[in-house]
């Protein structure tokens, strides 16, 4: 359950950001108020999840999966361009997150 909580963080977290790319400087009320909202929830849903994971591999995850997942949707969707030092780095987080989620025992769980 934890850690459908984390992924839902990071989806929240995500969708506040694209939001916040569209709010113009919070010009903007509708995508102004997503933004909010969105990072509202992910904080709540970030901070059950610290009542069992560590800090550390908490933030790891929420983070470097937020960094990874905007990165791809500005990519995918706002013409947005990546270069081969931007691939590689996107991959080593993933292969973090990886590592984090399979081999380590940082949880704390």
């Amino acid at each position: 359950m934890v850690h459908l909580m984390l992924a839902a963080a990071i989806v929240f977290e995500v969708v506040g950001t694209m939001a916040l790319k569209m709010s113009d400087g919070f010009t903007r009320l509708g995508p102004s108020a997503v933004t909010v909202l969105g990072y509202t929830a992910a904080f709540y849903l970030l901070a059950q999840c610290l009542r069992t994971f560590s800090v550390g591999f908490t933030y790891a995850v929420w983070s470097g999966c937020g960094i990874v997942l905007v990165a791809l949707i500005g990519i995918l969707f706002l013409d947005e361009t990546a270069d081969l030092p931007g691939v590689v780095g996107m991959a080593l987080i993933v292969a973090g997150v990886v590592m984090l989620n399979t081999v380590s025992r940082m949880s704390g769980a």
